[in-house]
């Protein structure tokens, strides 16, 4: 049969043709898009690497910013702590010395303040007993009808005064 003969003959050209277009396909391949296809993952790597470098030098140089704020608000707070303190000294040493100069001038119109209200005392008491010996010889005059000296009614108006 002559179709059987024609068969080996057809087969090994299509199996040449199959691994001459395999061939073609693969060094296209390999040389032609593979190197470009490197290259792109290749750059897209030192790009990533390069940001990655960036960002972690970035987070260094925010954590050294961080920890001089960090600092200088301590030592901001240490200094404000101080200053208040030395403010609170200062208004407790003023208080005292106007509640000093206060209680002084106190005391010194106390001490007027009972001068004057023992002379007014003095003087009220004068004035009740001359009020008094005035009222006793009016009441004896009315009460009895008899009249007594001023200088009997004084004695018996400091007697009841003396005993209460």
């Amino acid at each position: 049969m002559p179709q059987i003969n024609q068969l080996l003959l057809v087969y090994q050209s299509q199996w040449f043709w199959l691994l001459l277009v395999i061939g073609v396909i693969y060094f296209v391949i390999a040389k032609g898009m593979a190197p470009k296809i490197e290259a792109t993952i290749d750059a897209r790597d030192a790009k990533i690497a390069g940001d990655l470098a960036a960002a972690a030098n970035a987070r260094a140089t925010a954590d050294d910013h961080e920890e001089t704020v960090r600092a200088s608000a301590a030592s901001a707070r240490g200094d404000a702590q101080s200053v208040l303190a030395a403010a609170k000294i200062n208004a407790a040493k003023a208080s005292e010395k106007r509640l000093a100069k206060a209680g002084s001038e106190m005391a010194a119109m106390m001490t007027e303040a009972e001068a004057k209200l023992g002379a007014a005392r003095t003087k009220a008491m004068a004035n009740i007993e001359g009020v008094a010996v005035d009222a006793a010889q009016a009441i004896v005059s009315k009460v009895s009808g008899a009249t007594i000296t001023a200088a009997d009614a004084s004695g018996a108006v400091k007697a009841v005064l003396a005993h209460g």
